[in-house]
C-alpha cells in the first residue's frame, strides 16, 4: 500500500509540473495562434488512461512549414461551380474540362463582343444562330403547310398533336390539302361560291355598299388584275401614250432600215481589188498562170542564210501564208486587217490582188490542189470559198462558231468537201456543190486546231485545245485513235513529213514532237526538237520539200532550222520583230523560204 501511494504521489507531482509547464507555455506563446495539433496532444495526455485502453501514442512532429490552403479551398469551390455554369465565348482559355451539355449549351449574358447579335460567326449557320436540319420529307412539309394556309391546321412536327383550327380539324376529320377526295372539294368550293354570292347579296341591300371607301364596296366592286385591259378601247390613248407609241414606230422603221443597208452591205462586202498591170498577157494566159521554165534545180535543200525580199501590204499582223500549190510562184497571206493578199514570188515581187470580204481577222487559209481556188476562215465566224483569179466569192458556209482551220480532201474527185475545224468542239465536212452539211465529227472537249489528212487521204489527224490528237477514218464520225497523255501539251499546229511518213506536231511546252502516222500512231521519243520558244502562240512547223530539215517560228521573232536525222539546232535566224507566225518553204527553190510574223511583215529568205 505504501509502495502505490508513492507511487500515486509520483503522478501527481508529474501532473503538476506538466501543468505549470504548459502554463508557462501559454505565458511564452501569448499571442501567436493555437495550434490543433498542440491541443490535440493536450487532449490525449490529459485523457484518463484506462487499463482497457491501448497504451499512449507520441504524435511525430513535422519538420515542414505550415501551409495557408485557404485559396486552394476557394480554387476548388470554383471549380466545383465552374461544372455547372456554362462557358464563357469571350475566354480565349478554360481551366477545366467542359463537359459536353457545356460546350453545346446555349449562350447567356451579355452579348458576344465581335457580333452584332450575340452570336460569333463560327456557332452559327443563319443569321439568328444556328440551324439543324430536321428530318422532314419535302412532299410532307408541303402538305402541312398547304393544309395550314388553306384550312388552318396541320400536324405538328413532332407527329403528336395538331395545332391550328381545332373545329375545322374535327369537321375535315384531319385531311389533308392532298387526300381530300375531289368531290368533297368541288362540293366545298360551290358552297363557298353560293355563300360569297349571299352576302354579297345581303351586303348589296346595305347603303354601306354606296360608299367607295368601304371593305363592302371593295368586296362587291372587286374584279380580277385583267378586268380594266377590256374596258379601255384601243384609240384611248393619252398623250403621253401617244408620243411614246409614235417615237417606238419611229425607231422600228430606223432598225429596218438600217438592217437593210447592212444586207447590202454585206452583198457588196465581198469584193477584191486587181493591183497588176493586166490581168492576162499578150498570149491570153491568165495572171495565176505560172511560167514555164520554173523548175526544179536539184533534189537537195539547202538553209538559206540572208534576208532578199519583203512584202508589206498588212496594216495589221499576218496570221498565216501559204504558197501557191506545185509552182510557188505565187504567195497567199491572210492578215489580222480582215483582208487576203496574193503576192507575186518570181517577177514583180508586188501584190497582184486584195480579196476583201471577212469583217474581222483571218484566221486559216487553203489552197485547193490546182490554186485556182481558196478558202479563208475568220473570227467573223464565216468561211468563204474565193476564186483566186477573178476575186469573187463562190460560196459562204457557217454555223454562228468561229472556225479555226479549214481544209479541202486532197483527192482530185473530191476537192467539192470542205473540212472546217470550229470553236465549238466540232470538226463540220460540207458538200460545197449543195452547201450542206454531211457529216459532223463531235468528239474533241476543246476547240479544234488543226486538220492533217494522213494514210493516202483514207484518214485525217486532229489536234485541239483538248490536249489530245484523234485520228478520224474519212466519213465516219468515230474516232480510229486516240491519243492523250498526262504530259502532253495542246499543239496548235501539224505538220506532214514528205514522205507522208511522220507528222510534226508544235507543242507547247516548247518543242516539237514526231508521231508516226502508220497504224499505231506512236510517239517517236527518238527525235525531239528544241530550243525555241512557242508557249502561248500558235507557231506554225514545216518540213523542206526534201525532208532533211525542220522549221519553225517562235515568240521571240526567229526562224529554227532543225536537221531531221540528228535534231540538232542547224541554224536561227531573227526574222521579225514580235512573234513570227508561219514559215513556209518554197516548193521549187529549194534554198528560199518565207516567214511571216504579227509585225505585218511578209520576209523572203
Amino acid at each position: 500500500m505504501d509502495l502505490l501511494r508513492g507511487y500515486a504521489q509520483d503522478d501527481d507531482d508529474d501532473a503538476d509540473g506538466s501543468e505549470e509547464g504548459s502554463r508557462g507555455e501559454e505565458v511564452e506563446r501569448e499571442g501567436e495562434k493555437p495550434d490543433p495539433n498542440a491541443a490535440l496532444m493536450e487532449e490525449e495526455a490529459e485523457a484518463p488512461s484506462s487499463p482497457d485502453s491501448s497504451p499512449p501514442r507520441l504524435l511525430a512532429k513535422s519538420s515542414a512549414p505550415r501551409v495557408d490552403d485557404t485559396s486552394l479551398a476557394l480554387a476548388a469551390a470554383g471549380s466545383a461551380r465552374a461544372l455547372h455554369r456554362p462557358l464563357d465565348p469571350t475566354q480565349h482559355a478554360v481551366t477545366f474540362n467542359p463537359t459536353y451539355d457545356q460546350l453545346w449549351a446555349p449562350i447567356h449574358g451579355p452579348a458576344h463582343p465581335f457580333a452584332k447579335d450575340g452570336v460569333a460567326q463560327g456557332m452559327r449557320n443563319h443569321k439568328l444562330g444556328f440551324v439543324e436540319d430536321a428530318a422532314i420529307q419535302p412532299f410532307l412539309f408541303d402538305e402541312q403547310y398547304n393544309t395550314y394556309h388553306k384550312y388552318g391546321y396541320a400536324t405538328d412536327p413532332s407527329g403528336l398533336s395538331y395545332v391550328g383550327d381545332l373545329e375545322t380539324l374535327t369537321k375535315n376529320q384531319a385531311l389533308s390539302v392532298y387526300n381530300m377526295p375531289q368531290q368533297e372539294q368541288k362540293r366545298r368550293r360551290i358552297q363557298m361560291k353560293a355563300s360569297g354570292a349571299e352576302e354579297a347579296d345581303n351586303l348589296a341591300a346595305g347603303h354601306e355598299v354606296e360608299n367607295p371607301a368601304t371593305d363592302e364596296w371593295l368586296l362587291k366592286n372587286r374584279q380580277s388584275p385583267w378586268a380594266g385591259k377590256k374596258e379601255v378601247g384601243q384609240g384611248e390613248l393619252t398623250e403621253e401614250q401617244k408620243k411614246y407609241a409614235e417615237e417606238h414606230a419611229e425607231k422600228k422603221a430606223e432598225k429596218e432600215r438600217g438592217e437593210g443597208r447592212a444586207g447590202n452591205k454585206a452583198e457588196h462586202m465581198d469584193k477584191s481589188t486587181f493591183h497588176g498591170k493586166e490581168e492576162r498577157d499578150y498570149q491570153g494566159r491568165s495572171w495565176i498562170e505560172p511560167p514555164k521554165d520554173a523548175k526544179a534545180k536539184n533534189d537537195h535543200c539547202y538553209i538559206p542564210k540572208r534576208w532578199v525580199h519583203t512584202w508589206s501590204g498588212h496594216t495589221k499582223g499576218v496570221a498565216a501564208i501559204r504558197f501557191f500549190p506545185k509552182q510557188g510562184h505565187l504567195l497567199l497571206s491572210a492578215g489580222m486587217d480582215s483582208k487576203v493578199k496574193i503576192w507575186d514570188v518570181f517577177n514583180s515581187g508586188k501584190c497582184m490582188r486584195t480579196y476583201m470580204g471577212h469583217s474581222k481577222a483571218v484566221r486559216d487559209i487553203s489552197f485547193s490542189n490546182d490554186g485556182t481556188k481558196f478558202l479563208s476562215a475568220g473570227y467573223d465566224k464565216n468561211i468563204k470559198y474565193w476564186d483566186t483569179e477573178t476575186g469573187k466569192v463562190i460560196s459562204t458556209f457557217s454555223t454562228g462558231k468561229i472556225p479555226y482551220v479549214v481544209k479541202l480532201n486532197p483527192d482530185e474527185d473530191k476537192q467539192n468537201i470542205l473540212l472546217a475545224g470550229m470553236s465549238d468542239k466540232k470538226i463540220i465536212q460540207w458538200d460545197m456543190n449543195s452547201g450542206t452539211i454531211t457529216q459532223e465529227y463531235d468528239q474533241h472537249l476543246g476547240a479544234v486546231n488543226t486538220i492533217t489528212f494522213v494514210d493516202n487521204n483514207r484518214r485525217f489527224v486532229t489536234s485541239s485545245d483538248d490536249k489530245s490528237l484523234r485520228v478520224w477514218e474519212f466519213g465516219i464520225p468515230v474516232v480510229v485513235k486516240y491519243i492523250s497523255e498526262p504530259h502532253m501539251h495542246s499543239m496548235p499546229s501539224i505538220s506532214l513529213h514528205p514522205n507522208s511518213n511522220w507528222l510534226a506536231a508544235q507543242s507547247l511546252d516548247n518543242q516539237i514532237l514526231i508521231y508516226g502516222t502508220k497504224e499505231r500512231f506512236q510517239l517517236n521519243k527518238k527525235k525531239r526538237f528544241a530550243g525555241h520558244i512557242v508557249a502561248g502562240y500558235a507557231c506554225q512547223v514545216n518540213f523542206s520539200p526534201d525532208g532533211r530539215f525542220v522549221l519553225s517560228g517562235d515568240g521571240e521573232g526567229k526562224c529554227w532550222f532543225w536537221d531531221w536525222k540528228s535534231c540538232k539546232v542547224f541554224r536561227t535566224l531573227k526574222c521579225h520583230e514580235g512573234v513570227c507566225i508561219g514559215c513556209e518553204w518554197h516548193p521549187l527553190e529549194q534554198s528560199k523560204v518565207a516567214t511571216c510574223g504579227w509585225d505585218g511583215m511578209i520576209k523572203y529568205w
